[in-house]
């Protein structure tokens, strides 16, 4: 290998030779911040969801049913509430109710997921200790393409 030098020599050439010890340096450090992150980015959490083709369970009389419609307005027993205040006083009461009744959510698809999330919240809050998701499988049947 010839190095350029402080030599004076009759012919002056340019150092024709790449030092690739910077470029080493950096695909090392690539490789090490590859190997930290691909776990990180492959990482999955295996989940068995429920399937939508489970058996009919029965309303007893001390079943409330709460229904929410792509629309957003939340409904008490096929009763539009007014708002959240609304709902959250009517779990205070069914909380309070001996025995417990059991609290049924029905959601349409569409449904956004936050006020599915402030129902079950509010819910909890309330005391309420058994809540239930209801599908209907003719719809999850007929809506397979979507």
């Amino acid at each position: 290998m010839a190095f350029g030098g402080f030599e004076q020599r009759g012919t002056q050439q340019p150092m024709a030779e790449i030092n690739t010890t910077p470029l080493v340096d950096v695909m090392l450090v690539l490789l090490v911040i590859f190997i930290i992150t691909a776990p990180l980015i492959t990482h999955s959490i295996r989940l068995d969801l429920p399937d939508a083709q489970a058996a009919a369970s029965s309303e007893s009389p001390g079943t409330i049913t709460i229904s929410i419609p792509d629309s957003g307005v939340v409904h008490w027993n096929n009763e539009p509430l007014a708002d959240q205040d609304a709902l959250r006083a009517k779990l205070r009461e069914a909380a309070a109710a001996q025995p417990q009744p059991a609290v049924h959510l029905r959601a349409d698809r569409d449904t956004r997921y936050q006020i599915i999330a402030e129902v079950m919240s509010a819910a909890q809050q309330a005391g309420i200790r058994t809540l239930a998701f209801v599908t209907d499988p003719a719809q999850a049947t007929g809506r397979a393409g979507r």
